[in-house]
């Protein structure tokens, strides 16, 4: 009897081991969002409420303000702080006991999420190719890309909800909440990668460089890949499977935790 029931017991370890992983990684990079809503919101939040608005581009922005310019102001100020409100509407939607306990609020939640969301990725892109706010057309690619990841996930995110596939729904819910933080994971990413070399290595101030447009994509791609398989994972039964992702994610909640503090250090908490 021993010896039938050690692998299902194995296999349980490995499952437990899998989530363990998971929900670390999810906690770590919550801290990390709720630390870059914190700099928008004393950053650009306090400026836009104060009429600060000379010193918003001390940032080194690609475009920010600029004076007499209403509609391109606009655009830029609703773009940062509807990214602020759609990071944390995000982390509280992947909230268990949030979304069991209040499922209401998580369908209107959702829904102003996944509306944010379009917003971002279409006013982005059009701010990217038809405003031109881009330091180079390669550089941009990368950006541009998840801009269209975000539409397609949200559309079957929603589409399986109305489905009423609720873990069809949850899934690609998850994928959409990687793309859909491509600018927060870009940032961990570029400068984790700066603190791991000592300074740029491979990268430009246009960002066209070979490491910016690697990262530009795989900031977003590699965590989306991750997911993927740990989600394949859980649903395996292979115990070798599901410890194997256990481990490669807990290597991603290293990385991750490592780019959260190499962007505190060195974005974020100089502006707090």
């Amino acid at each position: 009897m021993t010896d039938v029931a050690s692998p299902r017991n194995s296999a349980g370890r490995a499952q437990g081991m899998l989530k363990s992983a998971g929900v670390l990684w999810f906690l770590i990079a919550t801290a990390g969002q709720w630390v870059f809503v914190y700099y928008i919101a004393m950053y650009y939040g306090r400026k836009s409420l104060t009429g600060d608005y000379g010193t918003i581009n001390d940032r080194g922005l690609i475009s920010g303000y600029v004076n007499g310019d209403f509609i391109g102001n606009l655009l830029f100020l609703s773009h940062v702080l509807l990214a602020m409100v759609m990071i944390v509407g995000g982390t509280l939607q992947l909230t268990p006991p949030l979304r069991k306990r209040f499922p209401a609020l998580h369908r209107w939640t959702g829904r102003v999420f996944i509306l944010i969301a379009l917003v971002l990725a279409i006013g982005g892109y059009f701010m990217t190719w038809a405003q031109g706010v881009r330091l180079s057309d390669i550089g941009a690619l990368g950006v541009s890309f998840n801009a269209h990841l975000i539409v397609v996930f949200a559309g079957l995110t929603l589409f399986y909800a109305v489905k009423r596939r609720i873990d069809v729904h949850r899934r690609w819910a998850m994928r959409l909440f990687i793309v859909a933080n491509g600018v927060w994971f870009f940032r961990i990413c570029l400068m984790g990668w700066y603190m791991m070399h000592q300074g740029p290595v491979g990268n430009t101030s246009q960002l066209d460089g070979p490491a910016d447009i690697a990262i530009s994509f795989a900031c977003y791609l590699v965590p989306l890949a991750v997911l993927t398989l740990y989600q394949w994972a859980s649903d395996s039964s292979s115990g070798l499977f599901k410890w194997s992702m256990a481990g490669v994610t807990f290597l991603g909640v290293l990385a991750t935790g490592f780019g959260v503090f190499a962007a505190y250090l060195m974005m974020w908490s100089p502006h707090f």
